[in-house]
């Protein structure tokens, strides 16, 4: 394996391109899927890294539990410096697993929270709650999927604004962007090279729901005053929501967006252009990545199984 066990590590800076361009120059539907499957893959592939590495560098050490036969020489030497790097690894990895669950164990909690808090309200597609406060947000999974409003928010805006936020809200639902957000946080948990990924992510999801938005509506000027109204006017939800497993981006470029053409609908551009090469240069880092982890993964397998008594 030698050096490149390390490569996938930081092969994901390689997806740092991409990030901001295709969050300026793709589709939000296309760069929401290429985003959040790019953040999924090179995750895994780090995080595979990262137990290697524990696995041939911790073998050696009094009272490990692994056989004998994993701490020979020949397997260590498949990877540079493995006592300390093996070392190094335990925490990394317990962090990794510890950062990913805590993620998964806030995202059930705050679903559960937000459910608990309908009810006795009518079983409908849209739950208005009787607050001062005006916020909005989608609610997905649970009995149904939901649009949760407040009487305040709803008091802000006008009947055609109205339309624009239910329909960005609902654009969230159909297209389940809570999942794509939620992979792009425990991508950034594995790896925090990831970081600019989960930002774009969630950047890109809220652009898809305003331009799904603006062709339910007929008007993206009136979509970018809902959203910008909307904005400005709330303060956030009392309790943390799906939503806000990331941020929304920020709004002077999504409103920019809305009054500016429609994105084309092209969902790759031409290769010999700068957002073609940016792509392709992603794409092949993506790729490297896994190769080199399902490389390292088999080769160890190999000098594992062949250093294993019978």
């Amino acid at each position: 394996m030698g050096v490149f066990v390390l490569l996938p590590l930081v092969l994901p800076l390689t997806a740092w391109p991409i990030a901001r361009l295709a969050t300026q120059h793709l589709h939000p539907r296309t760069a929401t899927s290429l985003l959040s499957v790019m953040a999924a893959v090179m995750a895994l592939c780090s995080t595979l890294c990262v137990g290697l590495l524990m696995v041939v560098g911790t073998a050696q050490l009094p009272g490990n539990p692994l056989p004998d036969g994993w701490s020979d020489p020949e397997v260590r030497e498949s990877v540079p410096h493995d006592d300390i790097v093996g070392k190094a690894a335990i925490p990394v990895l317990l962090a990794i697993v510890l950062g990913c669950g805590r993620t998964l164990l806030r995202h059930r909690r705050v679903r559960r929270k937000a459910h608990a808090a309908l009810t006795g309200l009518r079983d409908t597609s849209v739950a208005v709650l009787p607050d001062d406060e005006p916020y909005a947000y989608a609610l997905p999974a649970g009995p149904r999927d939901r649009i949760v409003v407040t009487t305040a928010m709803l008091a802000c805006l006008n009947s055609r604004e109205r339309r624009a936020l239910f329909a960005h809200e609902r654009a969230h639902l159909t297209a389940r962007h809570h999942r794509h957000l939620l992979i792009a946080q425990l991508a950034a948990q594995a790896n925090p090279f990831l970081l600019p990924l989960r930002t774009a992510v969630s950047y890109v999801t809220e652009r898809w729901a305003d331009e799904e938005a603006a062709q339910s509506v007929g008007s993206r000027r009136a979509v970018a005053r809902a959203i910008g109204k909307a904005a400005l006017v709330s303060r956030g939800t009392p309790a943390p929501t799906l939503a806000a497993l990331a941020a929304p981006g920020p709004l002077p470029r999504r409103v920019a967006a809305l009054l500016a053409p429609p994105p084309p609908a092209r969902t790759w551009p031409p290769l010999f252009t700068t957002v073609g090469l940016a792509l392709w240069s992603a794409a092949t880092g993506a790729a490297l990545s896994a190769m080199f982890s399902a490389n390292s993964a088999v080769t160890l397998l190999l000098l594992l199984h062949a250093a294993t008594p019978l």
